[in-house]
């Protein structure tokens, strides 16, 4: 029996894949294989298909089509392979706003160039950010990710990940995520510094620290140092400055619908960090506690330090009091001091970072919204406004 590829294409409506596999069924065919697609209320179904002769499948697949006002073509395939595909599959996530043809045509030319055939290519989000993913099939994976990664790097407005399409992408159980910059938009300790007159010279060293020029601990001890005397209310004044990513709301809400936990480990304060937990729902915080006597910060710290080495401790303490293997967590952060816990997770994502954590991490994200990362992990927007409470953009 020869094998034949039905195409249909035209406007969908109800009623027409159950009419075409009912034509099949009648003339005892037997499926190969079949996708069907609805773009814009426009039908792309293709059905593999071998049917003996004499039944005339296809000139009822023909008339079915005519009943539905769409068109069915038919090709003869000659050269079906014996063996089902090889390969490993990839998927490559491509987010921007806005995201060019041309940007999306440097992924395109990439992934063949490296040997790359996309299998197939989903849309996952239109706003804030629009982001599509390309199913990829490849024979070894070694220079897939260096190949697309350079388009990146040549169009600015795009991000673009690669990953393994393997049950462990949608087996993620657990979020770790740093504070300061990421979760929130501000660098927590710079705000209690403006608040206690010292901003400018603590704020110039935070930054230093964050893109790996100062060590962590001598650098957070120095600028600690700076606040003592300054009464305990400036971390009220400055919790009131606070400002959540975009998306983080509706990032952490759907993530707990499906079954994630979320916790938040920062090189910042616990008197931040455990605020935020209350307002968003993490279900862990780990952070550096202030010294404060009678009322005023003493410009010490109680207790060890959570510096890079601490968060990836940390991070792998919780995975192992939630029986959650390491492949199956998620970390995101922005600085040098988040390096440590992006490279022990699983999946390690650099949320707008600096450079030396960009380079490093697995995905990098310069997008402003916090619920793009979803898309990293194969959610569509659509899934994520199916969350109570996560109609509509990005809730600050």
């Amino acid at each position: 029996m020869p094998t034949i590829l039905a195409t249909v294409t035209g406007p969908d409506r109800p009623g027409i894949t159950a009419g075409l596999l009912g034509v099949l069924s009648e003339a005892n065919a037997e499926i190969l294989d079949m996708e069907q697609v609805d773009i814009r209320g426009r039908l792309n179904l293709g059905i593999e298909f071998q049917a003996p002769e004499g039944t005339g499948v296809i000139k009822n697949l023909l008339y079915l089509g005519w009943t539905f006002g769409v068109t069915v073509s038919f090709e003869v395939l000659d050269d079906v392979p014996d063996e089902p595909e090889t390969g490993t599959r990839h998927a490559v996530s491509v987010i921007g706003s806005p995201l060019s043809p041309g940007d999306l045509r440097a992924v395109a030319l990439a992934i063949a160039d490296s040997g790359g055939n996309i299998e197939r290519i989903v849309q996952l989000a239109t706003y804030p950010v629009k982001a599509y993913e390309f199913e990829v099939r490849k024979q070894g994976d070694a220079n897939l990710r260096a190949a697309v990664l350079l388009a990146a790097s040549e169009h600015p407005n795009m991000d673009v990940s690669v990953q393994r399409l393997r049950l462990e992408r949608r087996a993620k159980r657990l979020i770790v995520i740093d504070v300061d910059s990421t979760l929130i938009t501000d660098e927590v300790i710079d705000l209690v510094a403006d608040e206690a007159g010292v901003g400018a010279e603590v704020a110039a060293e935070t930054a230093a620290a964050m893109a790996g020029e100062l060590d962590f601990e001598e650098s957070l001890r120095r600028r600690v140092g700076l606040l003592a005397g300054a009464p305990e209310s400036v971390l009220e004044r400055a919790w009131e400055r606070i400002t959540p990513t975009p998306g983080a709301r509706t990032f952490v809400r759907t993530v707990r619908r499906l079954g994630y936990e979320v916790a938040a480990v920062s090189g910042g304060f616990n008197y931040f960090a455990e605020r935020l937990a209350d307002d968003l729902g993490l279900h862990h915080t780990r952070a550096n506690q202030l010294e404060i006597v009678d009322g005023v910060l003493t410009g010490g710290l109680v207790g060890p330090i959570v510096d890079a080495e601490a968060k990836a401790e940390i991070l792998i303490r919780i995975a192992e009091e939630a029986m959650v293997p390491l492949e199956q967590v998620v970390a995101i952060g922005d600085g040098a001091n988040d390096l440590a816990m992006l490279n022990v997770a699983g999946l390690g994502i650099a949320f707008n970072a600096k450079r030396v954590v960009r380079e490093s991490a697995d995905v990098a994200v310069n997008v402003p919204y916090l619920d793009a990362v979803l898309f990293l992990l194969g959610i569509a927007r659509s899934e994520i406004e199916e969350v109570p409470g996560a109609d509509g953009p990005p809730v600050p």
